[in-house]
């Protein structure tokens, strides 16, 4: 059997690749690993009666692009009208609760007034930098290399975009950049609590602490990735919409077919095997798998030039993120706001929170008091639970891959007990609505999802893995040193997180479309 394109991974770029390449007329073969398309974005049950809607929270970024290109509306899409609040729990006091968009900030906010004033003044400095970097996001990355006209002409927008900040603004993003998130946070903020909900985005799925340096730009290009409040029944319902799309544009998606090998002849892929011994032929192939599984795992060696073999092998994917399904017989009551319900919550008091418990993540130790960054999906949509209940997807920060001693059972429990005892502090009568729970270290991401190492970024943002950078300059453009062979996953620009970017612009690069 042969196809035009195949594409390997049925995630949301891998759908989001597809649906293009088959809408512009392409014969397209979609192959799953899993039983059910989604990757990442999968939603499952994971007790009856509970379902989740995907291993991440956040669909802000969902490029409008991708929506209108596939027409994802008439697949059954829809768009938050605003973003939720996040509210951040503390153990004496009301906590704070804040504004994630660009709404205003809620009644019972819980900030000084120097807070309250600041806030609105970062925030709109954040909207403007947002604004002259969102260009660069929503672009292949920049050809430093190239002396065609396009190309340079590409470069010359992106510096114009960036002057138009003004010198205050430009002067203050320069500066800003190279700086450690926590540094820029204690400049604007008093309240140690609301320092540490805004540098959590900045710290998210890389191998840093809040006073790493360079952590200020990923807050930066967080803000600049953001184009809408989300999308309704988060990345499940995206990728339910994507899947439609893709099949009504005529691709094909087969899943519980798990590619054993990418063939390769004479330095070109013509094709891929499966586990089951079928064999597929392509002219080309699309694989949003991290670029390690690709090049490393599915390919020969010897079909590999040495060079590009090892830029591979040198990126770094160190997983730091661990997931927690919880199903609860009643709503998360916190002792600090009773009688309330919220949606988002973060857990962490201070900035030292997060870096103590990055600290045990670089040397191999669970943290004791981890970072959570919590959404509570049923709150919007009940259907998830059963009347009256609840589930709770926690992704828990500064989980290392590589644990001292390795992962077992012991240490999953070690985890658990860390995780419930630190919600817990918040939610005194948590252990009681505790109906059923799921747990997945990094070393089960890696399994389950086919991420090298945990990563749920395919590579980590790092200064050094960004742009044409990411995830090394030889294939930076999609198009690998293997003839006809493209990557279009997260880990290549612009990166991680539910965007579907890195999925349009393979695409596009694979239909010569800049």
């Amino acid at each position: 059997m042969s196809a035009e394109i195949i594409v390997i991974g049925a995630g949301h770029n891998g759908l989001t690749a597809a649906g293009l390449l088959a809408k512009a007329g392409k014969r397209v073969l979609v192959l799953e690993q899993a039983e059910v398309a989604g990757g990442v974005g999968a939603g499952a049950e994971f007790h009856p009666g509970y379902r989740g809607t995907g291993l991440l929270h956040d669909t802000t970024a969902v490029r409008k692009a991708v929506i209108e290109e596939l027409s994802l509306h008439s697949h059954g899409l829809s768009l938050r009208g605003s973003e939720p609040p996040v509210f951040s729990p503390a153990l004496e006091g009301k906590g704070v609760l804040v504004s994630s968009g660009r709404e205003e900030l809620p009644d019972d906010h819980g900030l000084s007034d120097w807070d309250v004033e600041y806030t609105a003044a970062f925030r709109e400095f954040l909207g403007r930098v947002g604004a002259a970097l969102s260009p660069v996001l929503n672009a292949p990355p920049p050809d430093v290399f190239a002396t065609g006209v396009g190309d340079l002409l590409s470069m010359l927008k992106t510096g114009l975009s960036l002057r138009k900040l003004g010198r205050t603004d430009l002067l203050e993003f320069l500066r800003m950049g190279p700086m450690c998130i926590a540094d820029v946070l204690n400049e604007w903020f008093e309240s140690p609590i609301l320092k540490a909900q805004m540098a959590a985005p900045a710290v998210r799925g890389s191998f840093t602490g809040p006073w790493s340096p360079g952590t200020a730009l990923f807050l930066l290009l967080q803000t600049a990735s953001k184009e809408h409040a989300g999308v309704q029944g988060g990345p499940a319902g995206l990728t339910a919409a994507l899947l439609s799309a893709a099949k009504a544009n005529g691709a094909e998606v087969r899943t519980g077919s798990r590619v054993q090998q990418i063939l390769v002849s004479r330095g070109r892929a013509t094709g891929v095997s499966l586990t089951t011994g079928e064999t597929f032929g392509a002219e080309t192939i699309l694989s949003t798998c991290d670029p390690k599984q690709t090049i490393l795992k599915f390919i020969s060696k010897l079909d590999i030039p040495l060079a590009f073999r090892n830029d591979i092998r040198n990126v770094r994917m160190r997983g730091t993120t661990a997931k927690m399904w919880l199903a609860l017989n009643g709503p998360l009551e916190f002792s600090s706001r009773p009688g309330r319900t919220f949606e988002r919550i973060r857990i962490g008091e201070e900035l030292d929170d997060l870096e103590r418990s990055f600290d045990g993540a670089k040397y191999g130790a669970l943290p004791q008091v981890p970072h959570l960054d919590i959404w509570v999906p049923s709150v919007s949509d009940p259907t998830l639970a059963p009347s009256g209940h609840h589930v709770a997807s926690l992704l828990v920060h500064f989980v290392p891959y590589h644990l001292e001693g390795g992962w077992n059972d012991g240490a999953r429990t070690k985890l658990e007990e860390n995780v419930l005892s630190t919600l817990g502090r918040y939610v005194p009568d948590l252990k009681k609505k505790i109906v059923a729970k799921e747990t997945l270290t990094p070393v089960d991401l890696e399994a389950r999802y086919g991420l090298t190492e945990g990563h749920v970024d395919q590579g980590e943002p790092a200064l050094d893995q960004l742009l044409f950078m990411r995830p090394c300059q030889s294939c930076s453009h999609y198009a690998t040193p293997v003839e006809r062979l493209y990557l279009g996953g997260s880990g290549s620009h612009p990166g991680g997180g539910m965007t579907c970017a890195p999925g349009r612009f393979a695409a596009r690069a694979i239909l010569g479309k800049k």
